[in-house]
């Protein structure tokens, strides 16, 4: 089995990620040679920046599908939601944009859903909210939690809002070049065992490289059973609305 890429940019002209259609193959067919058999798309739900309606998505991912060749990574469909007050009302209406079941998989609301913060301010009661999203309802999963500084010396935390949501750390933080502080945090949650999973959130070509770095660490730091576990049965257990132990 392969890997599974939980946050990703591949679709073509939504958000910051890939501007064209070949981009959009190129880079699955890199992630392809890094061992991704699935890569979930994730395109930004942000208000003010990009907030791409189903229907663009749905077009965008026809598109790409349909461009890629034979033993690419299957490609599936998510959405990185920014927490604001488009986030805040779809809460509150249980209709947030999450990972969806392969289109040849009986239809089923998410299990679980991606969320980032605002990177310099963590919002107040965030593990509340949390709690109270997931009581009933689909798994948190939170983006890149090496990126909020407001929880850099706080790994207590971290511990705790790892009870409430998935902590999914970049593979170019553990690679270190997101930044020096950003991946001695990425490695403390690894090495600590509080992320997870990981993943590679791609946003063009030359990123893929950087996803890589990240595995390769990994492996050389923690053996290929935390690639595994990370890449693979993480994110497993996570689209399965299950939080791994």
């Amino acid at each position: 089995m392969g890997f599974i890429d939980l946050h990703s940019h591949v679709l073509p002209g939504l958000d910051d990620g890939a501007r064209s259609l070949d981009e959009s193959v190129t880079m699955l067919g890199l992630l392809g040679q890094l061992g991704f058999e699935v890569v979930h798309a994730t395109p930004h739900q942000k208000v003010g920046s990009w907030t791409p309606a189903r229907e663009a998505i749905d077009g965008a991912c026809a598109k790409v599908v349909a461009a890629l060749p034979p033993g690419a990574p299957a490609l599936r469909l998510g959405a990185e939601n920014m927490w604001d007050e488009l986030f805040l009302g779809r809460s509150l209406d249980r209709c947030i944009p999450g990972y969806r079941a392969p289109a040849d998989a009986p239809a089923q609301p998410p299990r679980a859903f991606l969320f980032e913060l605002p990177v310099m301010v963590v919002p107040p009661r965030v593990e509340e909210r949390l709690f109270a999203i997931r009581r009933g309802g689909p798994l948190p999963v939170m983006a890149h939690p090496e990126r909020y500084t407001p929880l850099w010396d706080h790994l207590d935390r971290f511990e705790a809002l790892g009870q409430q949501c998935a902590l999914v750390v970049d593979l170019a933080a553990l690679g270190g070049t997101d930044g020096a502080r950003q991946c001695r945090v990425a490695r403390t949650l690894v090495e600590e065992g509080l992320a997870h999973a990981a993943a590679t959130d791609v946003h063009q070509p030359s990123d893929v490289p950087l996803a890589g770095a990240g595995i390769a660490w990994l492996r050389k730091r923690l053996g290929s059973s935390a690639a595994t576990r990370l890449l693979d049965h993480g994110p497993r257990q996570i689209l399965n609305g299950e939080l791994p132990a």
